[in-house]
């Protein structure tokens, strides 16, 4: 089965919350390439998202745009009785991207917001170089120098700064 979908970000309600929360916004619909096929006793699921999201570097400020885009594979295995481990188990590769479904219907909507959210940076920088806002004045760094004094003060020392020493 093949499913290519295209959904505004408020059509998964993670996406929406991160919107309305201020962390950033999506300049793009979702647009998702799917394709599932049966496999033994799973589904296998594998396919690609993208969009554009607008972040506020984390540095100085300053609004970007940056593409967001994963490839995937999802294992979808039929839901029977829970079962828990009382020990400690590791958990193979195919174990960590799996998901449960109950019925004849399989909703992909959930892992679709998860691949998008795992690409959204948790301290996004509008560049690897970027150098920040001034401590002193705010002035963006990266627009050039604003002549402030920001050595490094030892704040276990800085009593020390107000003595005078008298020969």
């Amino acid at each position: 089965m093949e499913l290519d979908e295209e959904q505004p970000a408020s059509h998964y309600p993670s996406l929406a919350e991160l919107e309305t929360d201020g962390v950033c916004n999506f300049s793009a619909p979702i647009v998702t390439r799917l394709s599932a096929a049966w496999e033994y006793d799973h589904v296998r699921a594998s396919g690609s998202v993208e969009t554009a999201a607008k972040l506020t570097c984390s540095r100085c400020l300053a609004e970007f745009e940056i593409p967001v885009s994963s490839d995937f594979t999802i294992f979808y295995q039929e839901a029977k009785g829970v079962e828990y481990a009382e020990e400690e188990v590791e958990l193979s590769d195919e174990e960590l991207i799996s998901a449960t479904y109950q019925g004849d219907e399989i909703d992909v909507d959930p892992e679709i917001a998860e691949q998008v959210l795992l690409e959204i940076p948790f301290k996004p920088l509008c560049k690897e170089s970027c150098l920040g806002l001034c401590t002193q004045c705010g002035q963006d760094l990266n627009e050039g120098e604003c002549g402030c004094d920001r050595n490094p003060v030892n704040l276990k020392m800085a009593a020390l700064q107000k003595i005078k020493i008298v020969k």
